[in-house]
């Protein structure tokens, strides 16, 4: 295929990264990838460490996808080998070491998500089990030759570790030099991560060196906000949209934001071009557009990137019900269970709690009801022959389920 001149590329690509590192050696690539017409090798590490993907891992995923657009191969390692110790990045203690039963659970799942966003078509995905498990220990001690202890205390989070007197394992020590190693078994041009991932980066540009090849450029994303506006994104502090939540879910959830990250969100989760984002932010400010009408905007744009155009109309429509009208929404997905059964488990398999330990503390903060009246104990049985419409259970102001008990 004929490629876009890098000038060009560097444009697109560029836009929203953090850094770049070298950007140099980025255009040098850009221009030799043109010159031979011959694409770059972007890879992406990702440790199936959780079920589920969600608005922060998708940021440097649509990044992927434009190199994809642009004729670039994408090389995506599940990371199964390094999944079993975890990587230590932004840890305040150690891990919980991953069965190897759990590790290959959740790269399934991944595997499934992944390709909402990426084209199947130009992503080869390989597992990092291929060439880390054939490693004997006098490879493993070649390998860690090439680091030191300084280099290593070098990392924020092992430092911090260490002045407070918190256990590090020599394990995760190993788990920088296993991702660098995998830039060497793939051939890596560019590798990508979010902006804490910049240690692990760097090792592999180092151990591509010692290796006689030539250095990956480490391309490092934004870290996106969660929806509650302090912490990073993250599904075990609940301030998350995942890429498979039910399309009323997300929707509702991106209403939810502050009005003053509604920027962050139009660059980072969505992909309408920088100059509409300008012009969105434009109008609001000049008070042109209404902040409430470009967050329905936003909302809408990120439903359709993982449920389509239509099902963005239909979360919408059912928002301005529930919110703008007090109503219910237009459809309530049904459950049906069988008596006796009490309201705690039935939160979960209904989705509209992650966990039991979840839906207890939901409903003593009384967040929780049924058929509009709040649920004052945890241990509530649900009545048996609830009629043909059932019961519904509310659990916030967005999570809806209508429940049948025979």
């Amino acid at each position: 295929m004929a490629f876009m001149s890098a000038a060009e590329q560097y444009k697109i690509l560029t836009e929203n990264a953090s850094e770049i590192i070298t950007d140099e050696e980025f255009r040098n690539k850009l221009e030799k990838s043109v010159d031979e017409n011959k694409p770059l090798r972007c890879k992406l590490g990702i440790d199936p460490s959780a079920p589920d993907l969600h608005l922060g891992h998708a940021v440097v995923l649509h990044k992927l996808r434009q190199f994809q657009d642009l004729g670039h191969h994408v090389v995506l390692i599940i990371g199964d080998f390094t999944g079993r110790i975890g990587d230590p990045t932004g840890r305040s203690e150690m891990r919980r070491q991953l069965t190897e039963e759990e590790v290959m659970a959740n790269a399934k799942t991944y595997q499934e998500q992944l390709f909402h966003i990426l084209d199947p078509e130009k992503t080869e995905m390989v597992f990092n089990s291929e060439w880390l498990s054939r490693l004997n220990f006098a490879d493993v001690i070649s390998l860690a030759a090439r680091l030191t202890v300084a280099r290593m205390m070098e990392r924020e989070d092992f430092y911090k570790r260490y002045q407070d007197n918190v256990a590090i394992g020599v394990h995760e020590f190993f788990y920088p030099l296993m991702q660098g190693y995998d830039s060497i078994a793939v051939k890596a041009d560019i590798e990508f991560g979010a902006t804490e991932q910049r240690f692990n980066l760097l090792m592999g540009r180092q151990l591509q060196r010692d290796y006689g090849q030539e250095p990956q450029v480490a391309f490092t994303m934004p870290i996106l906000v969660g929806i509650n506006g302090v912490e990073k994104m993250s599904k075990s502090l609940g301030n998350y949209v995942g890429l498979t939540e039910p399309p009323d879910q997300i929707y509702g959830k991106v209403m939810s934001i502050a009005d003053n990250l509604m920027e962050e969100y139009f660059r980072l989760a969505t992909t309408i071009s920088s100059d509409e984002i300008n012009s969105i932010l434009e109008n609001i400010k000049s008070g042109e557009l209404h902040p409430r009408d470009a967050k329905m905007r936003l909302a809408r744009e990120i439903v359709s990137l993982y449920h389509g155009a239509e099902a963005a109309k239909d979360a919408e429509k059912n928002f301005k019900q529930v919110f703008q009208k007090g109503e219910m929404p237009a459809e309530i997905k049904v459950f049906q269970f069988e008596a006796p059964v009490e309201i705690v488990p039935v939160m979960v398999e209904c989705g509209l709690a992650p966990s039991k330990s979840e839906a207890r503390r939901l409903i003593k903060q009384g967040g929780v009801k049924i058929n509009g009246k709040t649920v004052s104990a945890i241990d509530v049985q649900l009545a048996q022959g609830s009629g043909e419409d059932g019961i519904i259970i509310q659990v916030g102001k967005r999570k809806f389920a209508r429940v049948k008990v025979t």
